[in-house]
């Protein structure tokens, strides 16, 4: 893999992190390189992994998040406790109510953020896929960015929800989230834990 399409997003994902934030854990970190830019801004930052391999990478690179090989759905999550809860390029190697967990897990307003994968399946999935792969290499040559060498994780294509799924999931599971349409066949959700709201299992 010469492109990473997750780090691409890395900036966006960045300024959805709430002001005053400081707590923060990363779902399915990888090699850490996320968790590294959370820790970076101040933020005492939990990487959580079920992969062994990419855990060890995450932990070799250092850089301040404290990291966990755990399944996050098999693991015990603080009530209440982070304010800040990423999820990239990994939601879909999961039931999807696994926002259910994370967003018990959110403080009060406390933000998840899901970067995720969608199938290609409808005429306008493929007018946003189409022109991805040309932007992302244009942007590379024009930059001179080259990834950083890739670590082996799971592959699971196709994500097993459409983009209007995913819509209808959210909206079912975390009412008042936003989700929008992004390049490189993927979405970012979006979920404020509003205070006083209360959790409710919808």
């Amino acid at each position: 893999m010469g492109l990473n399409y997750n780090d691409h997003y890395h900036p966006l994902l960045l300024k959805q992190v709430p002001d005053g934030a400081l707590t923060a854990l990363d779902v399915g970190c990888g090699a850490g390189r996320f968790a590294r830019l959370l820790a970076g801004r101040g933020l005492d930052v939990e990487g959580v992994d079920a992969d062994a391999g990419v855990i060890e990478v995450a932990r070799a690179a250092g850089g301040g998040p404290r990291y966990r090989r755990v399944d996050v759905r098999e693991w015990q999550l603080p009530d209440a406790h982070y304010d800040f809860i990423s999820c990239i390029a990994s939601l879909h190697h999961m039931s999807f109510d696994t926002v259910l967990t994370l967003r018990r897990a959110l403080a009060p307003g406390g933000v998840l953020a899901v970067l995720g994968l969608y199938p290609i399946k409808t005429a306008a999935d493929f007018v946003w896929a189409a022109p991805a792969s040309s932007l992302l290499k244009a942007e590379r040559l024009l930059r001179g960015r080259h990834a950083a060498p890739s670590v082996r994780v799971p592959i699971v294509w196709p994500p097993p929800l459409t983009y209007a799924e995913t819509r209808a999931e959210a909206a079912r599971l975390l009412p008042g989230a936003t989700l929008r349409r992004l390049l490189f066949w993927r979405y970012l959700l979006i979920y404020r834990e509003e205070r006083g709201r209360g959790f409710d299992s919808a």
